[in-house]
């Protein structure tokens, strides 16, 4: 059996993290072959990581990490690089599956350079579809590939919904853990600590996920990013 070609845009994040878990659970170098890792400056996680899979291509997209992550590299067969433009062209790397794990706005370019390149998309960064959804949306069908939506909630209804049923469908309902504030009050929350805010009862998230949960603006992008993933109005999609 030939092996799966398999890049991660985001590999020292919980979800990169968890995905390099799951190849190596599943049959690590036998079954995969990483093309390429990229993170932002990580350089010590990226390379452990590099050395856990073999991955081909490490890249940090800062640039003032890239010497620590060349050094950890030497001799490995590991190549390694930096920039934004290195990311974006790890991104492009002829690949049978990609997940798109980079946090925030930055992780639309790579998105888009995956999407291009005809992969299969595992899309864990809901600000490309928030952002730019008509366009990535647009170049993932001009690349012929699979979009596979990550995002629990959004991968959850991707599980269930029958496209060919679309008219069938009333609503669509995002669920919401509630975060730190959940049962406190309006007062209460008047007069909230980022620490408070930081403080997850559920997760361990990086800090602007964490914000956006605490203060339900995460779910605001869910709806935007349900309603562009799947045929059915902005208004049908709740909270």
């Amino acid at each position: 059996m030939s092996r799966r070609r398999i890049s991660i845009l985001g590999a020292t994040g919980s979800i990169g993290r968890n995905t390099l878990d799951v190849l190596a659970a599943s049959g690590g170098r036998e079954r995969f072959e990483v093309a390429a890792l990229t993170a932002h400056r990580n350089a010590e996680g990226l390379a452990a990581a590099a050395k856990k899979c073999g991955a081909r291509l490490a890249v940090v997209s800062d640039p003032a990490a890239y010497n620590a992550l060349k050094a950890a590299l030497v001799g490995t067969g590991t190549e390694t690089a930096a920039g934004p433009e290195a990311v974006r062209a790890a991104a492009e790397i002829e690949a049978d599956w990609v997940m798109s794990a980079i946090v925030g706005a930055a992780g639309l370019e790579p998105s888009l350079a995956a999407a291009r390149s005809g992969a299969t998309v595992a899309l864990a960064n809901k600000e490309t579809l928030v952002c730019a959804g008509e366009l990535f949306l647009a170049e993932m069908a001009k690349g012929g590939g699979k979009l596979l939506p990550v995002d629990s909630e959004h991968n959850a209804i991707f599980q269930v919904f029958e496209t060919e049923q679309a008219t069938a469908v009333e609503k669509l309902i995002v669920t919401a853990s509630g975060g730190p504030f959940r049962a406190w009050s309006r007062e209460r929350m008047a007069t909230a600590t980022r620490e408070q805010a930081l403080a997850h009862p559920n997760w361990s998230m990086g800090e602007k996920i964490s914000i956006d949960s605490a203060t339900m603006f995460n779910k605001a992008l869910e709806v935007i990013e349900a309603a562009r993933l799947f045929p059915v109005a902005p208004e049908q999609v709740e909270v």
